[in-house]
């Protein structure tokens, strides 16, 4: 069903554009028939190399496939978007004309010049905000910096620093020289404490296995702390947990561990993905578990990959909570459906007196494409609150 759902959804988008801008070409028949054949083969692409691994297939061949695929799925939902939208907005201005005016005569020849220059046009922005969208995927993240005011915060723990990667997506298209960039980009920043916020990976670990091995160099002083995403479950979590706990991460599986620091102590909590109990149901996320061997005077620092964990994160009485999954829209305008469909979209927020930060994915998923939505690495320096 996801597959015919998804051939539909992929139909839909590049058979839209096509009809939009292959007659403004004015091209011989032939033509007009290799080109719509062409988009065809491109509406495709996507879901072959999806097709090939669901079969057992992890040729390297299908990397390149899925890079092609996703990279035209990206120029296309794009066009998609800004045709429709300027379809509906000459239909709107039509309407409204009729209304005002009354039926008039037009000239079909100029009209459809007009038309013509138009879609020419917006191809014409749709490819360099594509070129854009893809460059800034591709070149790597941001560092983003955020300081925490914490009431309670033991002073042996001011200017204590979180790194926070999420959503990395190691998979067809991300592979080891994108990691490798993050991990020298965190090695740079020297954080006192690593968070891997979920979405590592999209894949087996027999597939990525070289590509996720530098993360074995990813430490820090008071440690690497993983919880897992909704794609690990999608990629066999189990052998993924084995993975990350080889590579040096501590995965925290709705538990907690306590850092200790010059004789104080605050609390770095984990849970599972916030829909992990339908694929796994042992894995059912708890925050309440999470930290119930935590004292309540202690600072609780929640890692949830779902900002949607924040109802239960807070009534749980946790102090801060550090999630991804949003990927912040990724390119707009699926900003708003995004925003829609979760409780908080990108960035800092204070949700009745929990802190909630939403990173927006340090690398990619589907089209390497962001466009007004940079990736980053997060940075959190933890201070006292002065009242």
């Amino acid at each position: 069903m996801f597959f015919v759902v998804a051939l539909i959804i992929l139909w839909v988008i590049h058979g839209y554009v096509a009809w939009r801008v292959v007659p403004t070409f004015g091209l011989p028949s032939s033509y007009s028939i290799f080109a719509y054949s062409f988009i065809f083969i491109l509406s495709i692409l996507p879901i072959v190399p999806i097709l090939l691994r669901v079969s057992g297939s992890e040729a390297k061949i299908i990397d390149r496939l899925s890079l092609l695929g996703y990279t035209s799925l990206g120029f296309f939902t794009l066009s998609f978007l800004i045709f429709l939208a300027k379809d509906i907005f000459i239909q709107a201005i039509s309407i409204f004309d009729g209304l005002i005016n009354g039926a008039q005569a037009v000239d079909e020849s100029k009209r459809d010049f007009l038309k013509g220059s138009l879609s020419i046009g917006l191809l014409g922005i749709t490819g360099t905000a594509s070129t854009y969208g893809y460059y800034s995927a591709r070149s790597g993240p941001k560092v983003l910096h955020q300081d925490i005011f914490l009431e309670f915060l033991p002073d042996e723990f001011e200017n204590f620093t979180i790194a926070q990667i999420s959503d990395l997506h190691v998979g067809s298209t991300i592979k080891r020289p994108y990691v490798e960039k993050v991990l020298s980009m965190i090695g740079h920043l020297n954080p006192d404490l690593i968070a891997v916020t979920g979405d590592l990976v999209d894949g087996s670990v027999a597939y990525l296995r070289e590509d996720v091995e530098p993360l074995k160099n990813m430490i820090a002083n008071y440690g690497t702390y993983f919880v897992t995403g909704n794609h690990e479950y999608y990629s066999g979590v189990d052998q993924w947990l084995d993975e990350t706990s080889r590579l040096g991460m501590t995965n925290l599986i709705n538990e907690n561990r306590i850092i200790s620091k010059e004789g104080q102590q605050i609390a770095i909590a984990g849970i599972t993905d916030f829909r992990a109990h339908q694929i796994k149901p042992e894995h059912r996320s708890d925050p309440k578990k999470a930290i119930d061997s935590v004292s309540d005077n202690m600072i609780k620092i929640m890692l949830a990959h779902q900002p949607n964990s924040i109802y239960a994160v807070h009534d749980a009485g946790v102090d801060l909570q550090l999630s991804g999954h949003t990927h912040g829209g990724q390119f707009w305008p699926l900003t708003y459906p995004t925003k829609l469909a979760n409780a908080y979209l990108a960035g800092y927020y204070d949700h009745f007196g929990t802190q909630i930060y939403v990173n927006r994915g340090t690398g990619y998923w589907g089209p390497p494409l962001r466009i007004g939505v940079p990736s980053e690495i997060t940075v959190f320096r933890l201070k006292k609150k002065v009242l």
